[in-house]
C-alpha cells in the first residue's frame, strides 16, 4: 500500500522499492535543481535500507548529501537552513506503526514542499528516472554530520520566550516516553539541559517500537505509570518522529494532545510584546485556543489540515504560534515546523511561571472534550458524500475548505479524508465528553450510509 500525499510518500517497507526511492531521488533533484541535500531519518530498522538507497541515488545524480543520522523531523528542517542546502529529505512514517516507512520532503527554507510542489513531484518521479539514468554526474560527496540533535537544543535554549536559569530552579522531575524513536536520546539531553530529573522510558532507538506509536491516551498507560511511581511533574509522550508533543499530568492522567497546543500558545501570548497578535491552527484543532487568543487580544485562523498549509499561513500573517491539535507546536521564532523539543520548553516555561502543578494550571483552562473517529473510505466519492450531508445540517456554520465542518455555538464536527491512511477522520468537540461522543458517532452513522 502506498500513500502519497501533502504529507509526503508512505507505505509498507516493501512498498518503498529501490526504484521508486531512485525516481523520487531524481524528481527532487529535476524540481528543485538539488546540489546539496541533508537526510535524516527515525529509528525504523527500514530506514537503514531506505537511507542508504536514497544516498547512493542522490549521490549518482551529483548531489552532496550530509547524513544527520537518526534525529527528529524538525532537527532536520532546522538543519536544512544551518547548512544552508537546497533540500531535505526525512525517512519515517510519523505515528504510523511497523513495517510503515515514507519520505517526507523540504525545501531550501526547512519548509515542507507546498501541495502544488508535492503534486509535481509526485508526477515528476513516474517519468525522470530514465532521463536521469542515462546522463552522466560527477559523483556527489557523502558528508556525515553528527551534533544535528546537540545543535537543535542549544536553539532552543536561546528562544526569547525561555528564561532557562528560572527553569533550571524548579528541578523538575520529567517522565519521558519517546516510543524507542527519534526523539529518545534529545528529549532527555534537553531536559538534563534544563535541570530535570528525567524518567525515560522507552527511550532505545534500536528497539521501535514497544507500543503503537501515536501519542494518544490509549498508548500512554507506561508513561502513566512512570509519572506516579516517581511521583513526577508532568510525563512527555514523543511521536515516532520528534514532531508532536502529548502530556501527562502530575496526577498521571492525559491532558490531551490538543493542550499541548493551548498550553504552549498561553505562554506565548502571556510574554509576547508585539501587537501582531496572530495564531495559527487547524480546522480541526479545539476551540479552546479562540477562548485563550481572546484572553490576550488575539485572534485564531484557520487552515486547512496539512503542516504546509499551516506554517505559510502563520508566515504570511507574521503569526507569534499556530500548530496542529495533535501536539504539534509551530514557532516561528525557531522555525517554521511541529516541534516537540519546542513544545517541551514552552510548557516547562509556563508551569515555571505559574509555580502551581500541571493538573492545577489545567482546571483554568478552557475546557472542550474531543471525540476521534474513523470509518474506511472504500471507493465512495467523497464529494458526493459532503453535497448529501450539508443539507441535513443547515442549522450549523459550514466551511468545505478542507472536507467538512460543521460549527455551532459551544461545538463542532470535522469530516474529511486522511493525508496518510485510506480513510475518513470524523472529529468533534463539544463542552463534555458524553456530548462529543455523541456527535461523532451521529457523523460516522451518517458517513457510512454513503460508503
Amino acid at each position: 500500500m502506498l500513500i502519497e500525499s501533502l504529507s509526503g510518500v508512505r507505505g509498507y517497507d516493501t512498498d518503498l522499492t529501490e526504484e521508486l526511492i531512485q525516481a523520487y531521488a531524481a524528481a527532487l533533484k529535476e524540481l528543485l535543481g538539488c546540489r546539496k541535500v541533508v537526510i535524516g531519518r527515525d529509528s525504523r530498522a527500514s530506514g537503514v535500507r531506505i537511507q542508504e538507497q536514497l544516498t547512493s541515488a542522490l549521490r549518482r545524480f551529483g548531489v552532496v548529501v550530509i547524513d544527520l543520522g537518526i534525529c527528529p523531523t524538525p532537527t532536520v528542517e532546522m538543519a536544512v537552513v544551518r547548512h544552508k542546502v537546497d533540500a531535505g529529505i526525512v525517512i519515517t512514517a510519523s505515528h504510523n506503526p511497523l513495517p510503515w516507512n515514507g519520505l517526507k520532503f523540504l525545501a531550501a527554507d526547512g519548509l515542507f514542499l507546498s501541495p502544488n510542489e508535492m503534486a509535481q513531484i509526485k508526477n515528476l518521479r513516474q517519468n525522470i528516472l530514465g532521463k536521469y539514468k542515462n546522463q552522466k554526474f560527477s559523483i556527489g560527496d557523502l558528508v556525515k554530520y553528527e551534533h544535528a540533535n546537540r545543535d537543535h537544543i542549544a536553539d532552543v535554549l536561546g528562544l526569547s520566550y525561555i528564561d532557562v536559569e528560572a527553569i533550571r530552579s524548579h528541578k523538575f522531575k520529567v517522565a519521558v516516553d519517546a516510543v524507542n524513536g527519534a526523539g529518545s536520546i534529545v528529549i532527555p539531553d534537553l531536559l538534563r539541559e534544563l535541570g530535570c530529573e528525567v524518567f525515560a522510558i522507552h527511550c532505545d532507538p534500536g528497539q521501535p517500537f514497544p507500543h503503537p506509536p501515536e501519542p494518544l491516551p490509549e498508548n500512554l498507560t507506561d508513561l502513566m505509570q512512570a509519572v506516579k511511581d516517581h511521583r513526577a511533574d508532568l510525563g512527555l509522550a514523543i511521536d515516532p518522529d520528534g514532531d508532536r508533543l502529548a502530556i501527562v499530568s502530575d496526577e498521571g492522567l492525559p491532558i490531551s494532545e490538543e493542550y499541548t497546543l493551548v498550553l504552549a500558545t498561553k505562554l506565548v501570548l502571556s510574554q509576547a510584546k508585539t501587537k501582531s497578535r496572530f495564531v495559527v491552527a487547524n480546522l480541526s484543532t479545539t476551540r479552546a485556543l479562540e477562548d485563550i487568543a481572546r484572553e490576550y487580544d488575539a485572534a485564531v485562523i484557520r487552515t486547512p489540515i496539512g503542516e504546509i498549509n499551516v506554517a505559510q499561513r502563520m508566515q504570511a500573517v507574521n503569526a507569534l504560534i499556530g500548530g496542529e491539535g495533535n501536539g504539534g507546536v509551530i514557532l516561528p521564532e525557531a522555525h517554521l515546523g511541529r516541534d516537540s523539543l519546542v513544545g517541551t520548553v514552552l510548557v516547562l516555561q509556563l508551569l515555571s511561571n505559574e509555580k502551581r502543578p500541571l493538573a492545577e494550571v489545567m482546571r483554568t483552562l478552557p475546557r472542550y472534550y474531543m471525540a476521534k473517529r474513523k470509518a474506511p473510505r472504500g471507493q465512495a466519492d467523497f464529494n458526493e458524500i459532503i453535497r448529501r450531508l450539508i443539507p441535513s445540517f443547515e442549522d450549523a456554520e459550514i466551511n468545505t475548505e478542507d472536507g467538512l465542518k460543521f460549527s455551532w455555538a459551544d461545538r463542532w464536527v470535522h469530516i474529511r479524508t486522511s493525508n496518510t491512511e485510506p480513510i475518513v477522520r470524523i472529529y468533534a468537540e463539544a463542552p463534555t465528553s458524553q456530548a462529543a461522543d455523541q456527535l461523532a458517532d451521529r457523523f460516522v452513522s451518517a458517513v457510512q450510509k454513503f460508503i
